[in-house]
């Protein structure tokens, strides 16, 4: 009997996991359609810099929109809008499904706060004829990329009695800007010699604020008199107030198109908000009355360990579903348990020129979709929830299902580093959950990079999920 031929060609279809670029499996409407996506996308990353801009700029849109703040003492019917602001910067927007929260509600959680540079309670001082601010960088950042690059001014200042003002220096035209200066090469010699990560310390990460004294020739400290008192005459600040303000230092780029192609979009604060768009713009946008009550939960200190009460590790959110439970007569730790979360967080896209870092089999690319990612954590899985099978196979078939686009990978080699998300803490919650987010190269850095194929198949993953039907 002679061999049977097999078609290996169909074989391999129908056996193999397809790794096909994303402009290889949409057609061109589809691309339009990200693409135009992403231009409202960049309105939303300029006008959110920081985690107080990100909640109020969702509150914005979402009062467009119908949504109205939670009234707990209120009665709410099937298709009814409303959001939760947690201290001005955390926010939770729901809309309540046909079933209510009975069989479970469904969550996609986002952090919408970004590394940045944070000011020392008392910031100020002159030096050698300069003023200076002492910082306090937040969150895991590359110390070397935040020298020499242009740094805005946002954040509050509340003073003495009470009164909340807000600050934003450096974003309009016109505007003065700030940095942090870096060492000249000619006489960095010794610096040079130094591993990235001690080339610059964390003390040396001083923001230049000004070079002009007050003119006398009388008094001390003239430059750093005149900074308080152009503080002054703009928002009523004396220098005991930097105590008591929320004041973060940022970078100024606008959020533009990249590459010849225009196929990407490079912006300060991806991480994360190129998640917590789609998933604010899906709760927005869901289907008029969900079957199941959906929720999208945009966070803040995440990058910090998510401790503090508008970080997830805190309890508002369980708070807000059990007070959602109470409503419709059932146990809040039963909706939970019924519950299940898509956690809205970035993943590491693969980059040809650190090769090494990544094992190339099981990594995220740009335009091959959203990451779809089991567990992240480091090295034994340390600080990860781990996604089930059978979750992991529920949320493979609703995207199938939905023809979104999507991938899974890890985060760099077994050994190298690792990292973590708000998933763990849902997790914590007994809520069903697994990490879905946009791929991103140079991710923490200043200026981040991402394709907008990804950023809209992210934003059709989070429709479909609110959007099914059981």
């Amino acid at each position: 009997m002679e061999p049977k031929t097999m078609d290996v060609e169909a074989l391999s279809k129908e056996l193999t996991l397809n790794k096909k670029n994303g402009f290889f499996q949409v057609d061109d409407e589809e691309i339009a359609r990200a693409d135009q996506f992403c231009e409202d996308y960049k309105v939303f990353m300029d006008a959110s810099k920081t985690e107080r801009e990100a909640t109020e700029e969702a509150i914005r849109r979402a009062e467009a929109k119908g949504f109205v703040p939670y009234d707990p003492t209120a009665s709410y019917k099937p298709g009814d809008k409303v959001y939760v602001n947690n201290r001005g910067k955390s926010v939770m927007l729901a809309v309540i499904g046909e079933k209510g929260s009975r069989e479970g509600v469904r969550i996609a959680a986002a952090h919408i706060d970004c590394p940045r540079i944070d000011l020392k309670p008392i910031p100020l001082y002159e030096s050698s004829d300069l003023a200076l601010l002492k910082t306090h960088y937040y969150g895991g950042i590359k110390k070397y990329q935040w020298t020499a690059i242009p740094l805005a001014m946002h954040g509050c200042v509340v003073l003495r009695g009470g009164k909340k003002v807000k600050v934003c220096i450096g974003e309009e035209p016109g505007d003065p800007q700030f940095c942090i200066t870096d060492l000249l090469p000619h006489l960095a010699q010794e610096q040079s010699v130094k591993t990235l990560g001690k080339a610059i310390e964390g003390e040396d990460l001083n923001i230049l604020f000004g070079s002009r004294p007050i003119r006398s020739e009388k008094g001390e400290n003239l430059f750093k008199l005149n900074i308080l008192r152009l503080l002054n005459e703009k928002y009523g600040m004396v220098e005991q107030d930097f105590i008591t303000a929320e004041i973060e230092f940022v970078p100024a780029f606008k959020a533009v198109d990249i590459g010849l192609d225009r196929s990407m979009v490079g912006a300060y604060g991806h991480d994360d908000r190129v998640c917590a768009y789609p998933a604010l713009e899906a709760v927005l946008n869901c289907c008029e009355v969900p079957q199941q009550t959906v929720i999208t939960v945009l966070t803040d200190k995440e990058e910090t360990g998510s401790a503090g009460n508008t970080g997830l590790e805190s309890s508002y959110l369980r708070y807000f579903v059990h007070a959602l439970a109470k409503q419709d007569g059932v146990d809040g730790h039963d909706v939970l348990s019924q519950s299940t979360c898509l956690s809205a967080d970035v993943a590491a896209a693969y980059d040809p020129t650190y090769a090494s870092a990544y094992e190339a089999n099981n990594s995220c690319y740009l335009n091959k979709g959203v990451g779809v990612i089991k567990y992240t954590g480091s090295r034994g899985k340390g600080g990860t929830s781990d996604a089930s099978a059978e979750f992991m196979g529920q949320v493979r078939d609703l995207l199938d299902d939905n023809n979104v686009l999507w991938q899974t990978g890890e985060l760099g080699r077994v050994d190298l580093g690792g990292g973590g998300t708000v998933a763990q803490y849902v997790a914590n919650l007994n809520v069903d959950v697994v990490d879905v987010g946009v791929p991103v190269l140079s991710m923490h850095a200043p200026f981040e990079v991402v394709a907008k194929l990804d950023i809209y198949m992210a934003y059709r993953a989070f429709k479909a999920f609110f959007d099914q039907k059981k």
